[in-house]
Protein backbone atom coordinates (compact mmCIF):
# COMPACT_ATOMS: atom_id res chain seq x y z
CA UNK A 1 0.00 0.00 0.00
CA UNK A 2 1.05 3.62 -0.49
CA UNK A 3 2.22 4.89 2.88
CA UNK A 4 3.86 8.28 2.43
CA UNK A 5 0.60 10.04 3.31
CA UNK A 6 1.14 12.44 0.41
CA UNK A 7 -1.44 12.33 -2.36
CA UNK A 8 0.43 14.40 -4.92
CA UNK A 9 3.87 15.71 -5.79
CA UNK A 10 4.39 18.98 -7.65
CA UNK A 11 6.93 18.34 -10.42
CA UNK A 12 7.53 21.62 -12.19
CA UNK A 13 4.54 22.29 -14.42
CA UNK A 14 2.98 18.89 -13.74
CA UNK A 15 1.55 17.12 -10.70
CA UNK A 16 2.20 13.46 -9.92
CA UNK A 17 -0.74 11.57 -8.42
CA UNK A 18 0.51 9.52 -5.47
CA UNK A 19 -2.86 8.15 -4.42
CA UNK A 20 -1.87 4.97 -6.25
CA UNK A 21 1.53 3.47 -7.20
CA UNK A 22 3.20 5.11 -10.18
CA UNK A 23 5.62 3.72 -12.76
CA UNK A 24 8.83 5.47 -13.80
CA UNK A 25 10.34 4.34 -17.07
CA UNK A 26 14.14 4.06 -17.38
CA UNK A 27 15.75 5.85 -20.32
CA UNK A 28 19.55 5.72 -20.25
CA UNK A 29 21.23 7.79 -22.96
CA UNK A 30 24.59 6.21 -22.18
CA UNK A 31 26.84 3.75 -24.02
CA UNK A 32 27.51 1.58 -20.97
CA UNK A 33 24.44 1.19 -18.73
CA UNK A 34 24.01 -2.43 -17.64
CA UNK A 35 20.69 -3.11 -19.39
CA UNK A 36 20.05 -0.60 -22.17
CA UNK A 37 23.47 0.99 -22.69
CA UNK A 38 23.92 2.19 -26.26
CA UNK A 39 20.32 1.59 -27.34
CA UNK A 40 19.15 5.18 -27.08
CA UNK A 41 22.17 7.27 -28.01
CA UNK A 42 20.30 8.93 -30.87
CA UNK A 43 17.65 11.48 -29.94
CA UNK A 44 15.14 9.82 -32.26
CA UNK A 45 15.56 6.39 -30.67
CA UNK A 46 15.32 7.92 -27.20
CA UNK A 47 12.10 9.76 -28.11
CA UNK A 48 10.57 6.60 -29.58
CA UNK A 49 11.43 4.68 -26.41
CA UNK A 50 9.94 7.41 -24.20
CA UNK A 51 6.79 7.51 -26.34
CA UNK A 52 6.38 3.75 -25.91
CA UNK A 53 6.80 4.05 -22.15
CA UNK A 54 4.14 6.75 -21.95
CA UNK A 55 1.72 4.76 -24.12
CA UNK A 56 2.23 1.77 -21.81
CA UNK A 57 1.38 3.80 -18.72
CA UNK A 58 4.54 5.43 -17.38
CA UNK A 59 3.80 8.68 -15.56
CA UNK A 60 7.52 9.56 -15.34
CA UNK A 61 10.43 9.04 -17.74
CA UNK A 62 13.80 9.02 -15.99
CA UNK A 63 16.56 10.25 -18.31
CA UNK A 64 20.16 9.47 -17.35
CA UNK A 65 23.42 10.50 -18.98
CA UNK A 66 25.86 8.80 -16.58
CA UNK A 67 26.02 5.06 -16.04
CA UNK A 68 26.08 4.13 -12.35
CA UNK A 69 26.37 0.38 -12.84
CA UNK A 70 29.04 -1.34 -10.72
CA UNK A 71 32.47 -0.41 -12.08
CA UNK A 72 31.14 2.36 -14.30
CA UNK A 73 33.54 5.04 -15.48
CA UNK A 74 32.82 8.64 -14.57
CA UNK A 75 31.85 11.27 -17.14
CA UNK A 76 32.29 15.03 -17.08
CA UNK A 77 29.27 17.21 -16.26
CA UNK A 78 29.44 18.78 -19.71
CA UNK A 79 29.45 15.37 -21.40
CA UNK A 80 26.49 14.32 -19.28
CA UNK A 81 24.63 17.55 -20.15
CA UNK A 82 25.35 17.08 -23.85
CA UNK A 83 23.84 13.61 -23.70
CA UNK A 84 20.63 14.46 -21.86
CA UNK A 85 19.77 18.00 -22.99
CA UNK A 86 18.52 17.23 -26.53
CA UNK A 87 16.59 14.18 -25.29
CA UNK A 88 14.90 16.09 -22.48
CA UNK A 89 13.96 18.91 -24.85
CA UNK A 90 12.40 16.51 -27.37
CA UNK A 91 10.43 14.67 -24.72
CA UNK A 92 9.20 17.95 -23.24
CA UNK A 93 8.04 19.20 -26.63
CA UNK A 94 6.38 15.98 -27.75
CA UNK A 95 5.07 13.99 -24.79
CA UNK A 96 2.73 14.65 -21.88
CA UNK A 97 4.84 13.13 -19.12
CA UNK A 98 6.91 14.15 -16.10
CA UNK A 99 10.62 14.09 -16.91
CA UNK A 100 13.00 12.96 -14.20
CA UNK A 101 16.72 13.66 -14.53
CA UNK A 102 18.98 10.95 -13.13
CA UNK A 103 22.01 13.03 -12.12
CA UNK A 104 24.30 14.03 -9.27
CA UNK A 105 25.86 16.96 -11.11
CA UNK A 106 25.26 20.46 -9.71
CA UNK A 107 25.51 21.78 -13.27
CA UNK A 108 22.69 19.55 -14.50
CA UNK A 109 20.63 20.16 -11.38
CA UNK A 110 20.84 23.91 -12.00
CA UNK A 111 19.90 23.46 -15.66
CA UNK A 112 17.08 21.01 -14.97
CA UNK A 113 14.24 23.46 -14.45
CA UNK A 114 15.13 25.43 -17.57
CA UNK A 115 15.17 22.23 -19.59
CA UNK A 116 11.67 21.26 -18.45
CA UNK A 117 12.62 18.60 -15.92
CA UNK A 118 10.12 17.94 -13.12
CA UNK A 119 12.18 15.80 -10.74
CA UNK A 120 15.84 15.26 -9.80
CA UNK A 121 16.79 11.63 -9.15
CA UNK A 122 20.18 11.61 -7.41
CA UNK A 123 21.91 8.32 -6.58
CA UNK A 124 24.39 10.29 -4.43
CA UNK A 125 21.64 11.99 -2.39
CA UNK A 126 22.96 15.55 -2.98
CA UNK A 127 26.31 14.77 -1.32
CA UNK A 128 28.39 16.14 -4.23
CA UNK A 129 29.78 19.59 -3.47
CA UNK A 130 27.25 22.33 -4.40
CA UNK A 131 24.54 19.78 -5.26
CA UNK A 132 22.49 20.63 -2.18
CA UNK A 133 22.46 24.36 -2.83
CA UNK A 134 21.82 23.78 -6.54
CA UNK A 135 18.82 21.60 -5.74
CA UNK A 136 17.43 24.24 -3.40
CA UNK A 137 17.81 26.91 -6.08
CA UNK A 138 16.12 24.72 -8.70
CA UNK A 139 12.93 24.42 -6.64
CA UNK A 140 12.40 20.91 -8.01
CA UNK A 141 11.59 17.81 -5.97
CA UNK A 142 14.53 15.50 -5.34
CA UNK A 143 14.82 11.77 -4.77
CA UNK A 144 17.59 10.93 -2.29
CA UNK A 145 19.11 7.48 -2.74
CA UNK A 146 21.31 5.43 -0.45
CA UNK A 147 24.57 4.08 -1.83
CA UNK A 148 27.46 2.56 0.10
CA UNK A 149 30.68 3.63 -1.60
CA UNK A 150 30.89 4.81 -5.21
CA UNK A 151 29.77 3.12 -8.46
CA UNK A 152 33.33 2.12 -9.30
CA UNK A 153 33.84 0.21 -6.03
CA UNK A 154 30.44 -0.24 -4.35
CA UNK A 155 30.05 -3.95 -5.06
CA UNK A 156 33.54 -4.90 -3.88
CA UNK A 157 32.58 -6.09 -0.41
CA UNK A 158 29.59 -4.21 1.02
CA UNK A 159 29.12 -4.65 4.77
CA UNK A 160 26.36 -3.71 7.19
CA UNK A 161 25.46 -4.58 10.75
CA UNK A 162 21.77 -3.92 10.04
CA UNK A 163 21.17 -2.88 6.44
CA UNK A 164 17.60 -1.66 6.99
CA UNK A 165 18.49 0.56 9.94
CA UNK A 166 21.66 1.88 8.32
CA UNK A 167 19.84 2.82 5.13
CA UNK A 168 17.10 4.42 7.22
CA UNK A 169 19.66 6.40 9.21
CA UNK A 170 21.46 7.67 6.12
CA UNK A 171 18.26 8.82 4.45
CA UNK A 172 17.10 10.47 7.65
CA UNK A 173 20.40 12.40 7.81
CA UNK A 174 20.09 13.50 4.19
CA UNK A 175 16.52 14.68 4.74
CA UNK A 176 17.76 16.76 7.69
CA UNK A 177 20.55 18.21 5.52
CA UNK A 178 18.01 19.18 2.86
CA UNK A 179 15.71 20.82 5.39
CA UNK A 180 18.66 22.77 6.78
CA UNK A 181 19.46 24.03 3.27
CA UNK A 182 15.87 25.21 2.78
CA UNK A 183 14.46 22.33 0.72
CA UNK A 184 11.01 21.65 2.15
CA UNK A 185 9.97 18.10 2.95
CA UNK A 186 7.15 18.15 0.43
CA UNK A 187 9.86 18.17 -2.26
CA UNK A 188 11.70 15.07 -1.03
CA UNK A 189 11.49 11.40 -1.96
CA UNK A 190 13.68 8.52 -0.77
CA UNK A 191 15.16 5.46 -2.48
CA UNK A 192 16.88 2.65 -0.51
CA UNK A 193 19.23 2.01 -3.43
CA UNK A 194 18.86 -1.66 -4.28
CA UNK A 195 22.09 -2.96 -5.79
CA UNK A 196 24.13 0.09 -4.83
CA UNK A 197 26.72 -1.27 -2.41
CA UNK A 198 24.60 -4.23 -1.29
CA UNK A 199 24.88 -8.01 -1.54
CA UNK A 200 21.96 -10.26 -2.45
CA UNK A 201 21.25 -10.85 1.24
CA UNK A 202 21.31 -7.10 1.92
CA UNK A 203 18.91 -6.45 -0.96
CA UNK A 204 16.47 -9.12 0.18
CA UNK A 205 16.50 -7.89 3.78
CA UNK A 206 15.98 -4.35 2.55
CA UNK A 207 13.06 -5.36 0.35
CA UNK A 208 11.49 -7.30 3.18
CA UNK A 209 11.93 -4.39 5.59
CA UNK A 210 11.02 -1.62 3.17
CA UNK A 211 8.10 -0.43 5.30
CA UNK A 212 10.64 0.82 7.86
CA UNK A 213 11.16 3.81 5.57
CA UNK A 214 7.51 4.87 5.98
CA UNK A 215 8.31 6.85 9.10
CA UNK A 216 10.65 9.13 7.12
CA UNK A 217 7.47 10.76 5.85
CA UNK A 218 8.55 10.91 2.20
CA UNK A 219 7.32 9.02 -0.88
CA UNK A 220 9.41 5.92 -1.54
CA UNK A 221 10.92 5.19 -4.94
CA UNK A 222 12.27 1.70 -5.63
CA UNK A 223 14.37 0.45 -8.53
CA UNK A 224 14.94 -3.31 -8.75
CA UNK A 225 14.29 -3.79 -12.45
CA UNK A 226 16.61 -6.32 -14.15
CA UNK A 227 19.27 -5.88 -11.46
CA UNK A 228 21.84 -8.49 -10.50
CA UNK A 229 19.82 -9.42 -7.41
CA UNK A 230 17.07 -10.64 -9.75
CA UNK A 231 19.62 -12.41 -11.91
CA UNK A 232 21.10 -14.23 -8.92
CA UNK A 233 17.68 -15.39 -7.79
CA UNK A 234 16.32 -16.58 -11.14
CA UNK A 235 19.62 -17.57 -12.74
CA UNK A 236 19.05 -15.61 -15.93
CA UNK A 237 20.82 -12.86 -17.87
CA UNK A 238 19.54 -9.29 -18.07
CA UNK A 239 17.06 -9.97 -20.87
CA UNK A 240 15.49 -12.88 -18.96
CA UNK A 241 14.64 -11.04 -15.75
CA UNK A 242 11.21 -9.63 -16.62
CA UNK A 243 9.07 -11.85 -14.40
CA UNK A 244 11.45 -11.61 -11.45
CA UNK A 245 11.59 -7.83 -11.82
CA UNK A 246 7.81 -7.46 -11.88
CA UNK A 247 7.48 -9.72 -8.85
CA UNK A 248 10.00 -7.62 -6.92
CA UNK A 249 8.21 -4.41 -7.94
CA UNK A 250 4.92 -5.76 -6.61
CA UNK A 251 6.54 -6.78 -3.33
CA UNK A 252 7.99 -3.28 -3.04
CA UNK A 253 4.60 -1.67 -3.62
CA UNK A 254 2.96 -4.00 -1.11
CA UNK A 255 5.55 -2.84 1.43
CA UNK A 256 5.07 0.86 0.78
CA UNK A 257 6.75 1.93 -2.47
CA UNK A 258 4.95 4.82 -4.14
CA UNK A 259 6.97 4.77 -7.37
CA UNK A 260 8.70 1.85 -9.08
CA UNK A 261 11.50 2.58 -11.57
CA UNK A 262 11.43 -0.05 -14.31
CA UNK A 263 12.64 -0.98 -17.79
CA UNK A 264 9.52 -3.02 -18.65
CA UNK A 265 6.75 -0.46 -18.23
CA UNK A 266 3.80 -2.30 -19.81
CA UNK A 267 4.22 -5.53 -17.85
CA UNK A 268 4.65 -3.63 -14.58
CA UNK A 269 1.62 -1.42 -15.20
CA UNK A 270 -0.53 -4.49 -15.94
CA UNK A 271 0.62 -6.21 -12.76
CA UNK A 272 -0.12 -3.10 -10.70
CA UNK A 273 -3.63 -2.89 -12.17
CA UNK A 274 -4.38 -6.37 -10.89
CA UNK A 275 -2.82 -5.58 -7.53
CA UNK A 276 -4.77 -2.31 -7.29
CA UNK A 277 -8.10 -3.95 -8.12
CA UNK A 278 -7.68 -6.42 -5.26
CA UNK A 279 -6.48 -3.70 -2.88
CA UNK A 280 -9.54 -1.56 -3.58
CA UNK A 281 -11.74 -4.43 -2.39
CA UNK A 282 -9.87 -4.43 0.90
CA UNK A 283 -8.92 -8.07 0.39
Amino acid sequence: MVNSGRVELCCGERVLDLSSPQVMGVLNVTPDSFSDGGLFLSVENALLAADEMVSEGASIVDVGGESTRPGAASVSPQQELDRVMPVVERIKNNLDVIISLDTSSPLLIREAGRLGVGLINDVRALTVEDALSSACTSGLPVCLMHMQGAPSTMQGKPQYIDVVEEVFGFLDERITACLSEGITKDKLLVDPGFGFGKSLDHNLRLLGGLSRLDSLGCPILVGVSRKSMIGELVGKPVDGRLIGSVAAALIAVERGADIVRVHDVGATVDALKVYGAVRELGA
